[in-house]
């Protein structure tokens, strides 16, 4: 049987066993500490359960054992193709790059010609271009570490200010292709270069990326103690208005609310969102420093992602349809998309999630044909379509395409 073939024996179990203990959605939802949308959903087969310890919870408040619940269910699925870039990714940070240029790094690019790079570097991480973003950082890399070794002490603290960013933008590139045991060796980087730099909001920006890792690792309480201790070292000069701080603030403060969407925790989830909000409002669009691209924009992006997360897809729905995402990177604009998608799918409605994934295609076509998420959410659509429109067909057979290659 296949995985959504699985998930939709799964919610039928579920609600079978609902309602011979003569529970109500909304009862069930009440003893296991979710949404009665997310019990809904899961029971129609619209949403996978992706954790042994959730399915345990669901067992044990409909009484029966868990092996009755864990022989339907495809909890954490394996996925063995790889996201185009990711190896190439890896090898970038395998190398031995620090100690060629201790011992033999003594040619040094021009300053101007690295900053220049380095700026490339985020422009194509923030493209989705991960393929053209490793070819670059195979060069630039050793060039920075061996620059940061060769160059007049008075030059050294923007070389490892530039290594840093790069270090950053590879492992904001990791993180978002679900590489995150090698995006945490590059924040872990990023953040020594920025020490090293003497730049303090540097090495936040670092810790920044850092939290991305946990919560793409899953690892929530660590993302959130991350993120809680360094917000709250921030904010006194957020609360000042230091753009920086703010930027940083802000989008450490988003990805609060993402944990807690991801640990079912709708209030603080939302909490955050408004806290969020009141300083992008304050900052306003176009601040957004250290690549965090954080203003009013991007805290409506959250809030979609934030409702979809928690099964409520109406929300999510109508924060899309009042965003304004001109401004934000082509990868924003295409997350938000897979996110509206996935609204569409809480509801299914399939016609509208193909469109909103077609048309994230056409701005990041290789984040959206590398996306684990994206393959799940179509292949979902599969088992709601039958047979499936040209449109769903065409899009299943690119993704396909790229996985067999």
């Amino acid at each position: 049987m296949s995985s959504p073939d699985y998930q939709q024996a799964l919610g039928r179990k579920i609600a079978a066993e609902r309602r011979r203990r003569g529970l109500s959605q909304p009862e069930l939802a009440g003893m296991i500490d979710r949404s009665v949308a997310w019990v809904s959903q899961v029971e129609r087969g619209v949403r996978k359960v992706d954790r042994m310890s959730v399915l345990e919870t669901v067992a044990t408040a409909l009484d029966i054992p868990l092996a009755e619940l864990a022989a339907e269910a495809p909890v954490v699925a394996a996925v063995t193709e790889e996201p185009p870039g990711a190896g190439g990714l890896r090898l970038v940070l395998s190398r031995a790059n620090v100690l060629r240029a201790m011992l033999n790094g003594r040619h040094v690019a021009d300053i101007g010609t690295l900053r220049a790079r380095a700026r490339e570097a985020w422009d194509l991480t923030h493209a989705a271009r991960y393929t053209d973003l490793t070819e670059l950082l195979n060069g630039l890399v050793p060039d920075l570490e061996s620059a940061a070794r060769a160059v007049p002490e008075d030059q050294r603290a923007e070389v490892f200010e530039l290594l840093a960013t790069t270090y950053q933008a590879c492992s904001a590139a990791l993180a978002k292709i679900g590489e995150p045991d090698a995006a945490w060796i590059a924040a872990d980087r990023a953040m020594a270069a920025a020490e090293r730099a003497g730049k303090p909001m540097l090495v936040a920006a670092g810790t920044f990326r850092l939290v991305f890792v946990f919560i793409a690792a899953r690892h929530y309480e660590q993302a959130e103690e991350t993120a809680r201790t360094a917000a709250a070292a921030l904010w006194p000069k957020a609360d000042e208005g230091d753009p920086q701080a703010m930027s940083l603030w802000g989008g450490l403060t988003l990805q609060r609310a993402v944990i807690a969407s991801r640990t079912n925790d709708p209030d603080t989830a939302y909490g955050e969102l408004e806290r969020a909000g009141r300083i992008a409002q304050r900052l306003g669009e176009g601040g957004g420093e250290f690549n965090t691209e954080f203003g009013p924009a991007n805290v409506r992006l959250h809030e979609i992602a934030v409702a979809v997360e928690l099964g409520d897809a109406g929300r999510a729905l109508h924060a899309a349809a009042t965003v304004d995402t001109c401004g934000l990177s082509a990868e924003r604009q295409a997350r938000m998309l897979i996110d509206v998608a996935r609204a569409h799918a809480q509801r299914r409605q399939v016609r509208d999630a193909v469109a909103a994934l077609v048309q994230a295609e056409t701005i990041t076509p290789e984040q959206v044909r590398g996306h684990k998420l994206v393959r799940q959410l179509v292949s979902d659509l599969l088992t709601m379509q039958d047979p499936p429109t040209s449109e769903l067909h065409d899009l299943d057979e690119r993704l396909t395409t790229r996985e067999t290659r």
